[in-house]
């Protein structure tokens, strides 16, 4: 800790005040007010702690066994409590996706992480609800890389380093007709359900309709739901690559139901086959979509030309230049996030560590044929 005014000594109770949120509005440590007493203090010298019998203002000592306390909080007279202004942290920019090395460590890491992250506001850990992976956001390699060994050895959890993965989407390119027939007799109770759809192509970000064309109950009335849960269900597994399916429209136009055998759950297959066999109509190219973040790279002038070569090369479309003071130019891009991953690494090296960037997410929009049938290949060899 740093005293920016008054005098502390061993012993003494402080009011510990923490923020809720970052400057860049992630949630961080919960927002707390709690009194503690303080043990010994002591001053910093290499391997060694030299005893303190007070500390005073700009003075910077050790201090434990604090058990509210988190980087970043403010340290005050509990007689008259205050909370400093956060401090401006960079933002982590650098992906890491782990997953337990063992069944012990599983068991470890999400406490062993959650530790990492309260004592360095640098670090970003995400539960990505898309790809199903735990994202650890750093700066850089060293800081990626202390922090592995910080898990292995401070709280002994070993990690495996995955690839990360980036949220896909799949979608319809043109129209196409699907018929689900799920039909099976295995003595006593059977299954039977059958159920015609259309899909049809929607514009971006208008998710799945579903819509119900059914007339002279062909399709019971209470089976339609199951047949909208089964093609819900299939798109969210995906028709191609194992990605969620978006934007589409699918019409329910006929079917036929048992008046012993339909059930809800043949239904619900019957819906997720003729979703699959639409996709696979021979007319009908099934399209990946990744999703475009707008980037924003500060430079010195003299790297603006590198940096928006490096912006091309990534697939990215430079949208504009403006000034950012003196000596300083802002390039605004659109860059498919598949092509970033690295970006943290390669700017600094593009602009000899006088670069900073940001990104947020714009679109979802579609891959290039020849990217989308690597992935696919992938997938199947995966499959």
């Amino acid at each position: 800790m740093r005293v920016f005014s008054g005098t502390l000594r061993p012993d003494e109770t402080v009011h510990v005040s923490g923020h809720g949120l970052t400057d860049r509005g992630h949630q961080g440590p919960d927002l707390h007010e709690a009194d503690e007493r303080i043990g010994a203090l002591s001053s910093p010298f290499g391997k060694h702690q030299r005893p303190l019998d007070r500390c005073i203002a700009g003075d910077i000592a050790s201090v434990a066994k604090l058990m509210r306390a988190e980087t970043g909080d403010t340290l005050s007279s509990k007689d008259d409590p205050l909370l400093m202004e956060p401090w401006t942290m960079p933002d982590p920019l650098l992906p890491l996706a782990v997953q337990a090395h063992s069944k012990a460590d599983e068991d470890k890491l999400s406490q062993g992480l959650a530790r990492l992250v309260a004592e360095d506001p640098t670090m970003r850990l995400e539960q990505n609800q898309d790809t199903r992976q735990l994202v650890l956001w750093c700066l850089g390699e060293a800081h990626r890389d202390v922090a592995l060994e910080r898990l292995r050895s401070r709280y002994g959890v070993r990690v495996d380093v995955v690839p990360h993965k980036v949220s896909l989407r799949e979608t319809f390119g043109a129209g196409a007709s699907g018929r689900g027939r799920h039909v099976k007799q295995s003595g006593g109770h059977g299954q039977y359900a059958i159920c015609e759809i259309e899909v049809e192509p929607l514009p971006p970000g208008s998710g799945i309709e579903f819509v119900d064309k059914v007339v002279g109950g062909a399709v019971p009335r209470q089976f339609i739901p199951s047949v909208e849960k089964g093609v819900r269900a299939q798109a969210g597994r995906g028709v191609a690559a194992g990605y969620p399916l978006v934007d589409i429209r699918v019409t329910l136009l006929d079917g036929k139901a048992h008046s012993v055998d339909s059930s809800d759950a043949a239904f619900q297959t019957a819906g997720a086959l003729a979703l699959r066999e639409a996709a696979a109509a021979a007319d009908v190219r099934i399209h990946l979509l990744e999703p475009v973040a707008e980037v924003l790279v500060l430079v010195p002038d003299p790297y603006v030309g590198p940096v928006m070569s490096d912006l091309s090369g990534r697939r990215g479309r430079v949208v504009g230049t403006e000034q950012a003071g003196q000596g300083r130019t802002l390039v605004r891009a659109e860059v498919p996030e598949i092509e970033m991953e690295r970006y943290a690494l390669d700017l600094r090296s593009v602009s000899h560590g006088t670069g900073r960037f940001s990104r947020s997410y714009v679109r979802h929009e579609p891959m290039p044929p020849q990217l989308s049938g690597k992935i696919r290949e992938q997938a199947e060899k995966g499959a």
